[in-house]
């Protein structure tokens, strides 16, 4: 097995930033307003859903 090569923080955690940004992000506009505003926040709040089910499928392969 070969050794781990070490990876800076910003490697590690842009991905999950990204997604807690995307998340808050249409958490608040889910509160603002009604109509478009609510498929943004649908389609915002949706992404941690993706992608839990990405890496889920990815994993079994």
């Amino acid at each position: 097995m070969k050794p781990r090569t070490r990876r800076p923080l910003m490697a590690i955690f842009a991905i999950p930033t990204a997604i807690a940004l995307v998340t808050t992000a249409g958490l608040v506009t889910a509160l603002l307003d009604d109509g478009l505003v609510d498929a943004v926040s649908w389609a915002a709040l949706s992404v941690p859903v993706l992608a839990a089910a990405w890496c889920w499928r990815r994993r079994e392969r």
